[in-house]
């Protein structure tokens, strides 16, 4: 009796036979058939450093090898290098509708996200290695030809990839994958995206895409805005008592108060005597945050003089503001003598040059001494620059 044993039957072989081919071959046109053009700038990697070791360069692009990572402290690639040659292949994704969130505070965009399938075999043979993050992907299909504004030309929209993964419904029969799933966000007006963005945005023409795509000016003239409201708001430091008036009292903190006739309630026939005046309260009557050392002005807007030195002739009780103090400072008369009254701590809460205060001076101080021959950053500990050198060696 003859015994005949059939071959054990296995989709899955070690080895990626005629089947894995037979459907990659059937899996790429169907991309053909149904699947969008996209463009690809293929990232090449940071730029090439100043330094020495350059054993990681790629000397025909003169930059680093793509893997590698530029900053390592913030773990990012910011001057990145696109290949000059755009790169083409078809793409698969699920067209979606960008949506404002309004469910929490502020404005956010939601399904602003595009996930992409593309085949693994073509794309690898396309650009040389795989799709990595870093790629960016132009899709010529969403270019919008009605743009709002004066410019002549379509709109293109950039992607960005963020992260690549092989697709659920790419794993074929033989349990070998066939597709890739990207992650895509849209490119920003940054320093990553920079060379990019340089780019003209036709042939004959000057205009770049950063020209056309980036929204920098329109975002600073909305950040100039939201400043200039800010200062009209709340244009300095600490709290406002120009409004308010302070009262001048004696040592035991008595304050005489002068009233109006009873009969005509006319405030025009109080006079104010030269001794009357030397009562002016010698500061304002309300404790805070810079509300003691306000800015620079005397108490119930009372006149006052400013200069660099004090003037020859003046009265018991006048104010004086000495512009050659750093901050400004508003002395009062006291018949023998100026009496420091307060500082002008007040200081323009925007970050501007116009800051006259030790506030500023303080924090941003950028001045240097020199110090046994050394220039030495004021903000620099002085104890780890005076300490003592170490004896030179005896010749």
């Amino acid at each position: 009796m003859l015994n005949i044993h059939m071959p054990r039957l296995s989709l899955y072989k070690p080895e990626r036979g005629n089947d894995y081919y037979f459907l990659d071959k059937q899996i790429q046109e169907m991309f053909t058939i149904g699947g969008t053009d996209i463009n690809i700038h293929k990232y090449l990697g940071p730029s090439a450093p100043s330094e020495d070791d350059r054993s990681a360069v790629q000397p025909e692009y003169d930059v680093v090898k793509e893997t590698n990572i530029q900053d390592l402290l913030f773990l990012e690639n910011r001057d990145r290098k696109y290949d000059p040659d755009v790169y083409e292949m078809r793409g698969i994704y699920n067209v979606q509708d960008i949506d404002f969130d309004l469910s929490q505070f502020g404005l956010f965009l939601s399904n602003d996200t595009l996930f992409m399938t593309i085949p693994i075999n073509s794309s690898v043979k396309t650009l040389g290695r795989k799709i990595m993050s870093g790629d960016v992907i132009e899709l010529p299909h969403l270019k919008d030809e009605y743009a709002l504004n004066d410019y002549d030309v379509s709109l293109k929209r950039f992607y960005v990839v963020e992260d690549v993964n092989r697709a659920a419904e790419g794993f074929s029969q033989t349990w070998y994958p066939h597709l890739y799933r990207l992650k895509l966000k849209q490119i920003y007006d940054g320093q990553e995206y920079a060379e990019i963005l340089d780019l003209p945005v036709s042939e004959d023409s000057d205009t770049t895409l950063r020209d056309v795509l980036s929204t920098y000016e329109k975002e600073m003239q909305i950040n100039s805005a939201v400043v200039a409201q800010a200062e009209a708001d709340a244009p300095k430091s600490g709290f406002d008592t120009s409004h308010f008036y302070s009262i001048a009292t004696d040592d035991a903190g008595n304050v005489a108060l002068q009233t109006a006739d009873e009969t005509d309630l006319d405030a025009s026939n109080i006079n104010v005597t030269s001794d009357e005046i030397a009562d002016r309260p010698d500061r304002e009557g309300y404790s805070g945050y810079l509300v003691n050392y306000g800015d620079g002005t005397a108490p119930n807007g009372a006149p006052f003089g400013f200069g660099i030195q004090f003037p020859r002739t003046n009265q018991n009780g006048d104010y004086y503001l000495r512009t050659d103090f750093f901050p400004n400072r508003m002395f009062k008369y006291d018949g023998s003598r100026w009496i420091k009254v307060e500082d002008g701590l007040r200081m323009d809460l925007s970050n501007t040059l116009e800051r006259r205060t030790y506030k500023s001076s303080f924090i941003n101080n950028t001045a240097s001494n020199t110090i046994d021959g050394e220039a030495v950053p004021e903000r620099q500990s002085l104890s780890k620059a005076l300490r003592p050198r170490k004896p030179e060696a005896d010749n």
